[in-house]
């Protein structure tokens, strides 16, 4: 890989999060996690210098794989031209800014697995573009940074436990989790790493017309962790609705929103939307 990179002349970008996985043994426990056959389509971000798109095209069906630099977009055409001894009709390669094509391109992605050693520097963000709602894909299988792998994973009352926890785990949920030695990645990053593999929920939890409330519930009340979340969500809602809705759910007053789990802020979200 050093030497793939020192031909072409290209200097990797930290702002980018570009710290890619190149050991075999690691490449192939995350394809063996993602359960691929012929019949699947997998969505690829950050394919770098392309070691896990060949694995993807070994067993999936179809493989769109998105890059945002435009020196490793074209060492990727190369290598997976038509003249390529590695070759394969199924490829797709978009180069193109991922965060902003899953913003802006109205696919359904319900038939599709992600499978991706994730930029660490747009993981979350991305994570949570893609895993939400009717459209979201079927199964999730990423590498992450070891933080962000923590909050997918969090249970109410880790310290972990917040935000991104619930936005993505409304629609997904944690199954594994195997780390990744600093080692197999070039250049070796500061932070520790994490394959993560998440399965969409066979029944929404939420209607579609309601999770614009789930999302701003969840946001309002991690504003101020230290806050009671009732006085939080005053910002929003009316102090008789709250009490009225906390006290049907039997939640105290004083609780925080780390405390709560998913299944409670569901069951305040169908309580506040039917009151109106």
């Amino acid at each position: 890989m050093r030497e793939l990179l020192a031909a072409r002349g290209i200097q990797l970008t930290k702002s980018l999060g570009q710290n890619f996985l190149h050991d075999n043994h690691q490449l192939r426990r995350i394809v063996e996690a993602a359960e691929l056959s012929k019949a699947d389509k997998v969505l690829e971000v950050g394919p770098g210098l392309g070691p896990l798109t060949e694995l993807l095209l070994e067993k999936a069906g179809e493989v769109l794989a998105i890059e945002k630099d435009a020196r490793l977009a074209e060492s990727l055409r190369e290598r997976f031209n038509p003249q390529s001894a590695i070759r394969n009709p199924q490829l797709t390669l978009l180069h193109a800014d991922a965060l902003e094509f899953l913003k802006t391109e109205q696919r359904d992605w319900s038939d599709w697995k992600l499978v991706a050693n994730l930029p660490y520097s747009v993981a979350s963000p991305i994570l949570v573009e893609l895993a939400q709602g009717a459209r979201a894909p079927k199964k999730i299988v990423a590498t992450l940074q070891l933080e962000v792998a923590q909050r997918l994973m969090a249970k109410a009352g880790d310290k972990d436990y917040g935000v991104l926890t619930l936005l993505v785990q409304l629609d997904f949920e944690p199954r594994d989790w195997f780390k990744i030695p600093k080692s197999c990645f070039f250049p070796e990053p500061d932070v520790d790493s994490v394959c993560v593999v998440l399965e969409r929920r066979p029944a929404p939890l939420l209607p579609e017309n309601q999770r614009e409330i789930f999302v701003k519930i969840v946001k309002r009340a991690f504003s101020q962790r230290r806050k009671m979340m009732l006085k939080l969500l005053r910002e929003d809602w009316p102090q008789k609705k709250l009490e009225a809705a906390f006290a049907e759910l039997g939640i105290p007053a004083q609780e925080r929103a780390e405390k709560l789990s998913l299944e409670q802020f569901v069951a305040l979200t169908e309580r506040l939307f039917s009151h109106g």
